[in-house]
């Protein structure tokens, strides 16, 4: 038998797990995926381990294809070389998939935008951090900038203020664009509360979140005399 580490058990434990009930209960979904996804949504998220979309959002395997970095970042286009993951994915997403929506989710106590901040302080926050989180810069300058916004809320501001940026660097790539004008693709952003386990959703005319209600209005009537 193989001497795994005893970093791994805690994964084979959960592996385990998985075979036992979720895989046992999904057997024909995943014989059904196993060749070809057909993913309506595209969720760009954070690689935080305490926000996980399919977790988030109850998605079954298949149902979400999902990329996640260090503050839900999206890069604006670029044609020039380089290895450009996001945009990789995002490409692979809208030409081949053919998503039908694109969701930017950010969340609370992210570390990304904490390090963006940092960054503009003049404090260190790692020689690959420092550049991706640069992304994020003109949303945090524009927070630093107003005075209406106490240092309290400086970091759920530029949080909520990154989503915003993102979508507008989506704007950038050509291939979303043409897919947007042809109505076969929207875009939304959000952001998740991790302590209180809310989701928040972005009004695209104002830049504002509010809470996603946690139960369906609509159910509340269906049960009304």
């Amino acid at each position: 038998m193989i001497d795994f580490a005893d970093d791994a058990q805690d994964l084979f434990a959960g592996y385990r797990r998985f075979r036992a009930h979720r895989y046992r209960e999904a057997r024909d979904l995943f014989y059904r995926l196993r060749d070809g996804q057909e993913p309506a949504t595209m969720i760009i998220a954070c690689a935080d381990s305490r926000a996980d979309p399919a977790m988030i959002f109850d998605a079954a395997p298949g149902e979400l294809f999902t990329v996640r970095n260090v503050a839900a970042l999206v890069p604006p286009y670029d044609a020039s070389g380089g290895l450009h993951g996001v945009s990789a994915a995002l490409e692979f997403a809208v030409t081949r998939l053919r998503v039908k929506q694109i969701v930017v989710m950010g969340h609370g106590g992210c570390g990304g935008i904490a390090a963006s901040l940092a960054a503009a302080a003049d404090r260190p926050v790692g020689r690959f951090i420092a550049p991706w989180v640069e992304l994020a810069a003109e949303a945090r300058d524009a927070v630093l900038r107003d005075e209406h916004i106490p240092r309290a809320d400086w970091q759920e501001a530029v949080e909520h203020g990154a989503v915003g940026q993102s979508l507008t660097n989506l704007m950038t790539f050509p291939f979303v664009h043409e897919a947007i004008e042809n109505g076969g693709l929207s875009m939304s952003g959000a952001w998740f509360s991790i302590g209180k386990g809310e989701l928040h959703w972005r009004d695209p005319d104002t830049g504002q979140f509010s809470v996603v209600a946690a139960e369906d209005p609509s159910a509340d009537q269906d049960n009304k005399i």
